[in-house]
């Protein structure tokens, strides 16, 4: 599935107001034949009086990230890396200068790039690019420079399509699978449990979760189970305080403690200290 325009919520970033004050996000759609298998790149540029810390519940997703840290000038900290499925709260402090440019694949959409390992040999890990992409084209010392030197976000913008491009994809129907279920999960609500994704795709709950093992990086009920914290997050974030009981009912949790229990453990605090004034531990 692609989109004509890229995500504009704020969905897993926890305090949103306090980073998007500090930092330049955004978010940019790749070239169109690129577009079935990513949700978007997204670029991050900032310049820091104090270091400030920030945290983020992932996604299901893969992502690449190519990472400058202090002003341009010879002997500058820049790396790439493959960045697995996170499992849990992912903090990142940034002080000073820098920039990152990152590519977010859709869950499902990176294994067509990467076809030689199973996406779950990344979950939960971050490593150099070329040992994901090893001997392979575009992966060469002068690609985070290139990705990262321009100051214009089309220039960058392109280098990241140059960088994809010249890596695939390779056809994948497993794959194609993986992020149609995946989608699924997103945006429909009664989709509560594994055995409903199960059911819809005709596979055994066996072969489904080698499916998302393979192809996603997690399992089904893994998957569910994090957009559900992504909206309790996401609600908790408006103005107002939810009715946390009801929401956990909408959510699909069998009651209140459930939702309690997943939200502490991700984000460090109850959800309704969260509502109160968004922070972690």
């Amino acid at each position: 599935m692609s989109a004509s325009a890229p995500r504009r919520d704020t969905r897993g970033i926890v305090d949103p107001t306090g980073l998007l004050s500090r930092v330049r996000f955004r978010r940019h759609l790749p070239a169109p034949e690129l577009r079935p298998y990513l949700e978007h790149y997204w670029l991050i540029d900032w310049d820091l009086p104090e270091p400030y810390a920030s945290h983020v519940v992932p996604h299901p997703s893969v992502n690449v990230v190519f990472q400058r840290h202090g002003a341009p000038a010879a002997g500058e900290d820049v790396s790439a890396e493959v960045a697995g499925v996170g499992l849990g709260l992912f903090t990142h402090e940034l002080a000073e200068t820098g920039r990152v440019c990152g590519i977010q694949f859709r869950p499902g959409g990176f294994r067509p790039f990467a076809p030689a390992w199973p996406v779950s040999a990344w979950t939960g890990s971050r490593v150099p690019l070329t040992e994901a992409f090893p001997d392979g084209p575009g992966t060469g010392p002068g690609v985070p420079a290139a990705v990262l030197s321009p100051d214009e976000d089309h220039a960058r913008v392109a280098a990241l399509d140059a960088f994809l491009l010249a890596r695939g994809p390779a056809p994948d129907p497993a794959a194609d699978h993986a992020m149609e279920l995946v989608e699924l999960a997103r945006s429909d609500r009664t989709v509560r449990r594994a055995s409903q994704l199960a059911a819809v795709s005709g596979l055994s709950a066996r072969s489904l979760q080698r499916l998302f093992a393979t192809r996603v990086g997690v399992g089904p009920k893994w998957v569910i189970l994090r957009y559900r914290l992504h909206e309790a997050l996401e609600r908790a974030e408006t103005p107002g305080a939810p009715d946390w009981a009801a929401l956990a009912a909408e959510l699909g949790y069998s009651d209140q403690a459930h939702l309690v229990r997943d939200f502490t453990a991700t984000i460090g605090v109850p959800p309704t200290a969260y509502a109160r004034g968004p922070s972690v531990p």
